[in-house]
């Protein structure tokens, strides 16, 4: 099983939340501080809200693939390198509540991708591993020159 994750910086995330369960029909998989996720079955999505500044719009912050293993890591970010994209791997990473191996890629208008696998919960909202990734938290696309794959987190 894989599904596509959709990350969204929310400026009033109760109500996200709210809106999102009604639109899927279900409640949040996981809840924390600033923080919460959606493992909808139907259709396979993994929606992920990060509470943003109040009053700011809803925008992106990433997108993902959670797949179950980090063999399928690992064969991803293969897969990425022989397609000559520049990837940035993040492993043993705890970020946003759980513990991860991910590999990064940006698409052509700099959109932040992530394949990942979660390998188990976390305490805390963590950081990405990515010493030069700029900004001081977890779950924010970060991006510099010196590494240009380098985005955010999974957010699992």
């Amino acid at each position: 099983m894989s599904r596509a994750q959709l990350a969204l910086r929310v400026s009033d995330l109760e109500a996200s939340i709210s809106f999102y369960s009604k639109l899927f029909g279900t409640e949040p998989a996981k809840r924390r501080e600033g923080y919460a996720n959606f493992a909808i079955t139907e259709p396979p999505l993994k929606l992920v809200l990060i509470e943003g500044e109040p009053g700011e719009e809803t925008r992106l912050d990433h997108l993902g693939v959670e797949v179950e293993s980090t063999d399928q890591v690992d064969a991803a970010t293969t897969r990425l390198k022989d397609a000559g994209l520049a990837t940035f791997e993040e492993n043993d990473t705890s970020c946003c509540y759980a513990l991860q191996d991910k590999v990064w890629v940006h698409g052509p208008g700099k959109e932040p991708w992530e394949v990942y696998v979660v390998k188990a919960d976390a305490d805390t909202l963590g950081k990405s591993a990515d010493p030069n990734a700029t900004g001081d938290g977890c779950c924010t696309s970060r991006t510099t020159e010196e590494t240009p794959a380098a985005a955010g987190c999974a957010c699992g």
